[in-house]
């Protein structure tokens, strides 16, 4: 069977489509068993400080949260409101575990609703420290997917200190378990 150029590009970008729709739930997976093992935590060993640009393991779940947030503010094209990567204010860890649950819930809708036209699209946007950006909206996508995973090697990192084994959240488990 002989491809056109139309069938050829189609192709190629039906599988980074896909990619996006299995990250986005790969995320939301990790995330809920990143949270499901920390909640048996005592709060004082969440919010202690740690040796960590954010201060504390919570702090650094609330700086993903709301980095993720700030994402998903530029994808929607309204403003944030945000003026710190790292925000005085930090919600408690359920009300933060629930709000992730919440975001990575719309991440895993947006991803599903990209078509490869929307994907392709740029976003313009300001840093939140300052200066211009543009990035397609498959690539903010595909951000916000890597962003959570160095985080929460940084989480594992801290767990590990406490004595507290991380869950496996590696992809390949992840697929193995969603099948």
């Amino acid at each position: 069977m002989k491809f056109g150029a139309d069938q050829e590009n189609q192709g190629q970008l039906m599988p980074q489509l896909h990619h996006l729709q299995t990250l986005t739930r790969y995320r939301a997976w990790a995330d809920h068993l990143l949270f499901q093992a920390l909640a048996n935590m005592p709060e004082a060993s969440l919010t202690a400080a740690q040796p960590i640009v954010f201060g504390s393991l919570l702090r650094t779940l609330n700086h993903a949260y709301c980095m993720d947030k700030v994402w998903a503010a530029h994808l929607q094209g309204v403003p944030h409101g945000f003026t710190s990567r790292n925000p005085e204010e930090c919600p408690t860890f359920d009300v933060l575990r629930a709000a992730q649950a919440e975001i990575d819930e719309w991440y895993v809708r947006y991803a599903e609703t990209l078509d490869d036209q929307a994907r392709e699209e740029a976003v313009r946007f300001t840093f939140i420290g300052g200066g211009e950006g543009e990035m397609r909206r498959g690539d903010i996508v595909l951000h916000v997917v890597n962003h959570a995973t160095y985080h929460r090697g940084h989480v594992a990192m801290m767990m590990y200190g406490m004595s507290v084994p991380p869950p496996t959240t590696d992809l390949p488990v992840f697929l193995r378990d969603a099948g």
